[in-house]
């Protein structure tokens, strides 16, 4: 009788020996570490080298540079405006910076009002820091106070923002509060006839001596209707002419006649004319100016 078969061992291979005493060996291992998250790490430092002399000069002369980039643009465009270079070209100032830079009017005269702001911060404010505006935007809330104000709110808005540039928001608020510190009653009444006094603000720039209407009175300003169209214009920058009541109703009807002709676009010369119309300091027109603005009537109604 045949005896079954005898089953035979598995053979184990060395591989397979070394691989089970590799890990027990690496289990131990691990059970004699300490808990990993005490681990140690060692950093190597790596030395930054200050700045040279020269290197320090060369920053603040490339840092200056870049706040000074959008307020050069500025200083530019009113020497082509002061001396009438887009005159081969163009009839306006306005046509001309719409067509060579599609800026509109008011971009155009944004940018001249900073850089006319950015010349005063830099004359007048400590400059130890070095802490000057870097756009249009910055600047714009201060165009609303007097120039030997500005520099006092600029370094306000600074310390606000902790001795860095300051955003348009920040200073906008310190604008306001110093608006209410210095708040003056509104006096004036609808109709008056005022001056205007230009008193180095940069917004009204090319108003010094003309007179407006008041069309609307606001808690610090008064809005102010001229031959160009209306402005709202601080109470320290308007006189009031103490005009009758009848003298203004005049004056009224003189400003109506010359925004009319003046917004139907003839050619400077014409509006040069009417622009002189603008800083009349009498409630009447004379003989002649009345009959050249006849005949302006005329032509803007053919």
């Amino acid at each position: 009788m045949n005896k079954p078969p005898r089953k035979r061992n598995k053979a184990t291979s060395g591989a397979s020996t070394d691989s089970t005493s590799a890990a027990s060996s690496a289990n131990e291992d691990i059970s004699q570490q300490e808990d990993p998250g005490s681990a140690t790490i060692t950093v190597t430092a790596v030395e930054i080298p200050e700045l040279t002399e020269q290197e320090q000069s060369d920053r603040l002369h490339l840092e200056r540079k870049v706040e000074r980039a959008i307020f050069e643009a500025g200083k530019a465009l009113m020497e082509l405006r002061d001396r009438r270079l887009y005159r081969s070209t163009h009839k306006t100032f306005e046509e001309y910076c719409r067509d060579r830079f599609g800026h509109n009017r008011r971009q155009s005269y944004l940018l001249m009002d900073a850089a006319v702001i950015f010349d005063n911060l830099e004359q007048k404010c400590d400059r130890s820091d070095h802490i000057l505006p870097t756009n249009e935007w910055q600047v714009r809330p201060l165009t609303k106070l007097d120039p030997d104000i500005q520099p006092e709110a600029w370094e306000q808005a600074v310390e606000s923002a902790n001795g860095k540039v300051p955003s348009h928001r920040i200073v906008k608020d310190v604008v306001q509060r110093i608006m209410e510190r210095t708040k003056v009653p509104n006096t004036y009444h609808l109709g008056e006839v005022c001056q205007i006094l230009v008193k180095d603000n940069p917004e009204l720039r090319g108003k010094a001596g003309c007179w407006g209407i008041v069309s609307a009175v606001n808690e610090f300003s008064c809005t102010v209707r001229m031959w160009d169209g209306e402005y709202t214009i601080g109470l320290q920058h308007l006189k009031s002419y103490n005009y009758l009541p009848s003298e203004c109703e005049q004056m009224q009807v003189i400003c109506d006649r010359i925004n009319r002709v003046y917004s139907s676009g003839l050619e400077e010369s014409v509006q040069k004319f009417l622009e002189s119309l603008g800083k009349l300091n009498r409630a009447y027109l004379t003989a002649l100016e009345e009959k050249l603005l006849k005949v302006l009537e005329s032509e803007f109604r053919d």
